[in-house]
């Protein structure tokens, strides 16, 4: 098939574009600089041009203080954008797959969301990327919306500095021997890789709807990073801050743990317990010269 990937120089983004790649496909790697999503011509004009089978959307406004602080931008970015690739997706008869997040919940309910759960977003990032959701399942007669959660991938982030969480706790432990960290946030910690896969695979299939797609089980933050520094066989002390110490600029989700309830139902869930996906994650990255730990277990056997 052909496929345009939108955000295709993201950390999710470069993954997807691999995995459409490697099974095959032709893939079409949109970044900002070829198309502007909050403006409906530039959609149009780049989508008519090379008529895609499959549009995916990876980009979005994604810093939860910066879209608190430009919420018209988040909107425009996270929401408009989405309809816009939306109607193109009806006009080529495109299936068109976007991806959502856990901050779409308020994480009150302390159990993992499924597809069916009522959102409540604390935030602009939340409450725009819930209108792209709205605005896909509304307009794109072919969709597949994927909300996700934790994300870290090889690719550098660059709304956080190029560096996910699983880099920052590796820098912070080689250079400090101790990190503090949150213990009363959870999520579902997921390699965009094992992601992209999934998004490939569903791809294939005739679904229309929502899912849930993230690693399996969950986690607190001070839990990943402990898991990190086993895997990767670093001695560093992890500790939980006191009361007060990070406070948050913007309302988050304590619990944003979410089911893949409806991938299960079909037969086609493909996602592997989080920490396996870490394991993976520290292989390749040791195998690509990205660190110079010795890896504990069996890690380096995970490398496809």
């Amino acid at each position: 098939m052909k496929i345009s990937v939108i955000g295709a120089s993201g950390q999710l983004g470069s993954d997807v574009v691999s995995a459409f790649s490697a099974a095959g496909d032709i893939v079409e790697a949109l970044t900002h600089d070829e198309v502007e999503l909050s403006d409906a011509e530039s959609v149009t004009r780049v989508l008519q041009k090379s008529r895609p089978q499959v549009i995916v959307n990876t980009a979005a406004m994604h810093h939860v203080e910066r879209c608190e602080l430009d919420p018209a931008k988040a909107y425009a970015v996270n929401a408009i954008g989405s309809r816009n690739l939306a109607l193109a997706s009806n006009e080529l008869n495109a299936l068109f797959i976007h991806v959502s997040t856990d901050y779409v919940f308020d994480g009150t309910k302390r159990s993992p969301y499924h597809e069916g759960d009522v959102p409540l977003p604390l935030n602009a990032y939340g409450n725009t990327k819930l209108a792209g959701e709205h605005f896909t399942r509304s307009i794109a007669s072919r969709h597949q919306v994927l909300r996700t959660s934790g994300l870290y991938g090889t690719k550098p982030c660059r709304a956080k500095g190029g560096m996910n969480f699983v880099e920052l706790m590796l820098k912070l432990g080689r250079e400090k021997g101790r990190v503090r960290v949150v213990d009363d946030e959870f999520v579902t910690p997921t390699f965009t890789s094992e992601l992209a896969e999934q998004i490939v695979s569903l791809s294939r299939s005739d679904c229309n709807g929502l899912f849930h797609a993230t690693a399996e089980g969950s986690c607190s933050w001070f839990e990943f990073a402990r898991e990190i520094f086993n895997i990767a066989g670093m001695e560093v002390r992890v500790e939980v801050p006191a009361p007060g110490e990070f406070v948050a600029k913007v309302p988050r989700p304590k619990y944003s743990v979410l089911e893949n309830r409806y991938l299960k139902d079909l037969g086609l869930n493909n996602f592997r317990p989080w920490q396996e996906g870490l394991r993976n994650y520290l292989a390749i990255t040791s195998v690509t010269g990205s660190h110079d730990f010795p890896l504990a277990g069996a890690a380096a056997n995970l490398v496809p």
